[in-house]
């Protein structure tokens, strides 16, 4: 990608401007193009033969800007989750019902910088490539009696993996990575909501999240299960922890993917970046972890459904499409990281859509704070195609996608904003 600098070029030719005969041209025939596109004796060249080219070296810009994020990004989940690490194994060596509230609010600490990664999927980036971990990270929903006891009205059922002595011996991590989505996409044995699970339990309320004794994980009590129930657990904390470090390695200097993003064709990297986030918004948060949840009106469906997070990975995902199109992050311990953006892009060429983009965008994250909490009490309060506060963040939300795939096409890319096979 070549050095360049933003020039103009003309429909009539590739040298010669059209003019008209009118003196004074205003600033706003110009509005488009960030240029008072006047001659030297004030004759107004006609806006609509002015034709902005953006240089490669501006896209590369704000390519650079994009990985710089992405990068901050991982490395704050990355962080977060050495901290949840820490405080799970703290309260399994010791548990408490104050050692379970640090893991729990750990946990909840570490979904915040990970809900704002969200918008670097389906984008060919590593997190969802042929070894991308996203599917042992971040899978859901998830049948709890997969891993653990459950309670099934007044009766419980003691199964799982945790229960399972005979086939599962010997709890590791190579047997709950392997046992991940096995037989059902909702068999999810590790990431993120299996620690959930295992530090909430079940949720059986709309007004609050699920209520587990720390006296589950105490071996005094429980004995071998109690036991397993704590190995389980800190395996899937070490999981993350070691996905998380991979994925950040690919994005730092000399990183595998980095290094194949830096040799791509600049096109095709903003072609990926902007599906990423036109997919997420459109058909990902406002179709699967939304609307899915709302027309079903079951709390099974939503996306941290034990500890009632989920309003909460609502807004982080639209925070994270707002990174994205902006060229801004800011980062856990308050810094900021910023640049080119597609944002900049996108108004060389058309101002007034660039604007018009950044309003939905804003306006989904407020959409979404404005959601009552707990989700699951609000979409059982609402019906599809009302006009309550989650069907209001829906729509604004697709909106938002077919207006991100509109400025992709203002810079001469094509996006589909439907979810891949």
């Amino acid at each position: 990608m070549k050095n360049s600098i933003l020039i103009l070029a003309t429909i009539a030719g590739l040298t010669i401007l059209s003019s008209c005969n009118r003196k004074g041209c205003t600033d706003e025939k110009a509005t488009n193009y960030n240029e008072k596109a006047k001659k030297d004796d004030g004759s107004c060249i006609l806006p609509e033969t002015i034709i902005p080219l953006l240089s490669d070296d501006y896209k590369e810009s704000a390519l650079n800007n994009y990985s710089n994020i992405v990068l901050a990004n991982y490395e704050d989940a990355l962080e977060a989750a050495v901290k949840m690490q820490s405080d799970v194994k703290a309260f399994v060596s010791n548990p408490s019902s104050a050692t379970l509230s640090t893991a729990k609010s750990s946990w909840l600490s570490a979904r915040e910088p990970y809900g704002q990664t969200e918008a670097f999927r389906f984008s060919n980036g590593p997190i969802d490539d042929a070894d991308g971990p996203e599917g042992l990270l971040n899978a859901w929903p998830l049948d709890e009696n997969y891993i653990d006891y459950v309670q099934d009205g007044s009766s419980f059922k003691y199964e799982g993996v945790i229960y399972d002595t005979i086939n599962y011996s010997t709890i590791n991590a190579t047997t709950l990575e392997d046992l991940n989505e096995k037989g059902g996409e909702k068999n999810i044995s590790i990431g993120y909501h299996a620690i959930e699970f295992l530090l909430w339990g079940q949720d059986l309320s709309t007004t609050g999240a699920g209520e587990r004794s720390h006296d589950d994980f105490d071996i005094t009590k429980y004995g071998k299960i109690a036991t397993r129930r704590g190995q389980y657990i800190n395996i899937c904390a070490d999981l993350i922890v070691k996905q998380l470090t991979e994925l950040t390695a690919e994005w730092k200097s000399g990183g595998s993917y980095l290094t194949a993003l830096e040799s791509k064709d600049v096109d095709l990297a903003l072609k990926e970046i902007l599906t990423g986030i036109g997919v997420l918004s459109k058909s990902e948060l406002a179709g699967e972890r939304m609307f899915s949840a709302l027309k079903a009106q079951d709390q099974e469906e939503e996306h941290s459904c034990f500890s009632d997070n989920t309003h909460r990975d609502i807004i982080t995902n639209a925070m994270g499409i707002q990174n994205v199109y902006m060229g801004k992050y800011t980062r856990t311990n308050g810094s900021e990281v910023s640049g080119t953006s597609i944002y900049d892009l996108v108004k060389i060429m058309n101002e007034s859509l660039a604007n018009e983009t950044s309003t939905l965008i804003s306006s989904s994250v407020s959409n979404s704070e404005n959601i009552p909490v707990p989700f699951d009490n609000a979409i059982s309060s609402e019906i599809v195609g009302g006009s309550g506060p989650v069907m209001v963040a829906i729509k604004s939300l697709q909106d938002t996608g077919d207006k991100i795939a509109e400025s992709a096409s203002s810079i001469g890319i094509t996006i589909s904003t439907d979810l891949p096979d």
